[in-house]
C-alpha cells in the first residue's frame, strides 16, 4: 500500500489490494475485497465494496457505488464478485453490482470502456470490451452487451436481454427483446430501424463489408418467409462474411428474449 497515493480522509480497510501508483481522493472508501490495479483513481467520495476487481488506469468519479450487494430481492448474501477491466471511466453516480446464485455470481465489465454519469450495470451482467454507457443508462440483470456497443442517454434494457456487438440503443429507448450485432434499436418500446452506420464508420469498417452488411439486413428482414427461414438464405449467401456469420450465430444462440425487429416486419421465428 505504500505505493499509493491515499488521501487522509479516505478509508481503505485491511485486506485491500493496491496496485502500484493508485490514487485514492477525498472521503473515498475501499473494502477488504477489493483490488485496484495500478494506477487505478478513484476521483473523491466513492465507495468500492464487495469482492470487486477493477483494472489498471481505471477512473472512478464521485458517487460512483461500485461492488455493493445486488438489486435483487432473492439475494441472501451468497459470496459473488464484480470484475470491472482495464482502462474504463466511470463517472458520477454510476453504480454495478455483483452476481447472484441464478447468474453465475459474476458480473464483468471489459476493457476501455465508459459510464457517463447515474448508469447502472446489474447483476450477472456480461459487457464487453469499448461499451459506451450514456447519461442514466438502465441495465438490468442477467444481460448481455456485446464489444463497442452503444446506449444513448436513458435507455433501459429489460432483464436477460442481449445486445449485440456494434450495435446501437437510442436514447430513452425500452428494449425489452434482443437487438442483433451491428444493429440499430429505437423507441419506446424499441425497434430495429436498421443499422449502426456510423458506428461502423466510427470503428474504420470498410464500405464493401457495410453494403454486404445491408444487402443481408434486407435480405433478413424482408417479407416472404419466416424469420429463421430467412436466416438460413442469409447463412447459406454471406457464409464468408465474419460480419453476417456474427448476426447468424447471434440469432441461433437464442436467449430468453424475443429478437428486436423492424416495425414492418410481420415474420417471426
Amino acid at each position: 500500500m505504500s505505493a499509493a497515493d491515499i488521501h487522509p480522509s479516505a478509508v481503505v480497510e485491511d485486506g485491500a489490494t493496491l496496485g502500484a501508483g493508485v490514487r485514492i481522493g477525498p472521503f473515498c472508501h475501499v473494502g477488504p475485497g477489493v483490488s485496484l490495479g495500478e494506477a487505478c483513481e478513484l476521483v473523491s467520495h466513492v465507495v468500492v465494496a464487495g469482492t470487486t476487481t477493477v483494472g489498471p488506469r481505471t477512473k472512478l468519479y464521485p458517487f460512483a457505488s461500485i461492488g455493493h450487494p445486488p438489486q435483487d430481492l432473492k439475494f441472501r448474501g451468497e459470496a459473488s464478485t464484480l470484475t470491472i477491466g482495464a482502462d474504463c471511466l466511470i463517472r458520477e453516480g454510476v453504480t454495478m453490482n455483483p452476481g447472484t446464485a441464478g447468474g453465475g455470481l459474476e458480473t464483468t465489465v471489459g476493457d476501455n470502456c465508459t459510464f457517463l454519469a447515474n448508469s447502472h450495470v446489474g447483476h450477472d451482467c456480461r459487457v464487453g470490451d469499448g461499451v459506451v454507457f450514456s447519461n442514466n443508462v438502465m441495465l438490468a440483470g442477467h444481460c448481455s452487451v456485446g464489444d463497442y456497443a452503444i446506449l444513448g442517454g436513458g435507455a433501459a434494457v429489460i432483464q436477460f436481454a442481449r445486445v449485440g456487438a456494434h450495435a446501437f440503443v437510442g436514447g430513452l429507448s425500452g428494449l425489452e427483446n434482443d437487438c442483433i450485432p451491428y444493429g440499430m434499436a429505437l423507441g419506446n418500446r424499441a425497434y430495429l430501424s436498421g443499422l449502426n452506420i456510423i458506428g461502423l464508420q466510427r470503428r474504420g469498417f470498410a464500405r464493401e463489408d457495410i453494403h454486404t452488411l445491408r444487402r443481408a439486413y434486407r435480405l433478413l428482414f424482408a417479407n416472404e418467409g419466416t424469420l429463421m427461414e430467412r436466416l438460413e438464405d442469409v447463412a447459406a449467401e454471406f457464409e464468408s462474411h465474419p460480419a453476417v456469420a456474427e448476426i447468424v450465430a447471434f440469432i441461433r444462440a437464442g436467449g430468453k428474449r424475443s429478437l428486436c425487429t423492424p416495425r414492418e416486419t410481420p415474420g417471426s421465428p
